[in-house]
């Protein structure tokens, strides 16, 4: 027999206790629920690290639009335990909150006034089969690139492309030597930091056995191909 696993919480209501910032705007805090695919290997550069993430969406509680867990911040927790409390209230998700992301300022498309967002990350460990707003939203995984698709709030999307350029950014910084080389744009050569113009253009690494490396791309019209020795 399976064992359920089971959130003993029902989700907060009412707004007693709910934070707003100076100029009056109720403040949110949301997260970017994330996971690693199950046959990811760390210690590998093949690819890139986008390929490799899984992120959870949810539904809103009246309509089937797609967004990230969010709710209000209230005077009684810090800004990860409320991220933690939303998590699990409207995702059913356990984990670690990582990182903040950033404050966006947007408005409220039910209620018409402007609201402060905070935005953080949350790695995924567990997932449970009850939890308090189960029956009112459907949960999915889903790619990089199709999560910034459906979500409904542009500020979120946002939120998502500042946590890919940081994940990202600290991935290739942490497990990448500095190299240097030629790089050849439409015919002109110069030498470059090698590094950190991969991570701007998000390029997979794979060992060479030859000379040079070659890694080509094509933006725009215009051909980038980069030499890095070996």
């Amino acid at each position: 027999m399976q064992t359920k696993k089971l959130v003993s919480m029902s989700s907060r209501t009412g707004r007693d206790l709910q934070r707003y910032n100076v100029e009056g705007c109720r403040q949110v805090v949301g997260c970017i629920p994330y996971r690693f695919k199950k046959n990811y290997n760390a210690s590998s550069l093949h690819g890139t690290l986008i390929n490799e993430l899984e992120f959870l969406l949810i539904s809103s509680q009246k309509s089937p639009r797609l967004m990230f867990p969010k709710g209000g911040w209230e005077l009684d927790e810090t800004i990860e335990e409320a991220a933690i409390r939303e998590t699990i209230e409207e995702a059913g998700v356990l984990g670690v909150v990582e990182s903040k992301l950033g404050v966006w300022t947007f408005k409220s498309k039910s209620q018409d006034t402007f609201h402060e967002g905070h935005m953080l990350t949350f790695r995924v460990s567990e997932e449970l089969d009850c939890w308090p707003e189960k029956d009112v939203r459907q949960r999915v995984w889903l790619t990089a690139e199709a999560a910034r698709s459906v979500c409904t709030h542009e500020w979120m999307k946002e939120a998502l492309d500042c946590f890919l350029e940081k994940e990202i950014s600290g991935r290739l910084r942490n497990q990448e030597p500095p190299r240097t080389g030629r790089l050849a744009l439409n015919g002109q050569e110069e030498e470059v930091n090698c590094s950190v113009l991969i991570r701007s253009l998000c390029l997979p690494l794979s060992p060479c056995s030859t000379e040079e490396s070659r890694i080509g791309r094509v933006t725009q019209g215009e051909e980038v191909v980069i030499s890095l020795p070996c």
